[in-house]
């Protein structure tokens, strides 16, 4: 499992991605996870390792799903949560994560959509169960600035500035 260096999984957070991951592929009888977060950066790959380029698919992925959230408000929904692309021999399930990831499922004939469909959700909610934990524990993390600091660096800079 390689993940982007701009995200901070911790350890415990990769097993627990690429496991649940893991053994989903085998239940859907599909070939590849991936995740990849909204501004096209590739969090994590399991399963068979794909034949093209990861960095322009991530930014396809994206773009995709931001072009979808956008057909979805014309049409009055907040956003779609899944997408599907469906070809004659390979075919992607898009799925939101957590608002901030999106799960790509590459799959063959070898399954039906309606199968990766239905296991599929249990993933997506597990998914976004570890990310919402990963994204409180950062915001825990964050260095909190004093609001009299602000007030007095704005001051600072007023006079700098002859304001």
């Amino acid at each position: 499992m390689n993940h982007a260096a701009s995200w901070s999984f911790h350890e415990e957070d990769a097993r627990r991605i690429s496991g649940r991951l893991e053994t989903f592929l085998v239940e859907a009888a599909a070939r590849t996870a991936i995740l990849v977060d909204r501004t096209g950066q590739t969090l994590a790959t399991v399963g068979e390792p794909p034949t093209f380029d990861p960095v322009a698919f991530a930014s396809l992925t994206a773009a995709d799903f931001s072009a979808n959230d956008q057909l979805a408000r014309l049409l009055g929904e907040e956003e779609f949560g899944a997408l599907f692309h469906q070809g004659e021999r390979e075919s992607l399930y898009l799925a939101d994560v957590a608002r901030r990831v999106i799960l790509v499922v590459l799959f063959d004939t070898r399954t039906t959509v309606g199968l990766v469909k239905l296991r599929v959700r249990p993933v997506v909610r597990e998914l976004t169960d570890i990310f919402q934990q990963m994204f409180e524990r950062e915001d825990t993390h964050r260095p909190q600035v004093d609001a009299g600091f602000v007030g007095e660096a704005s001051d600072e800079i007023d006079k700098l500035f002859g304001r």
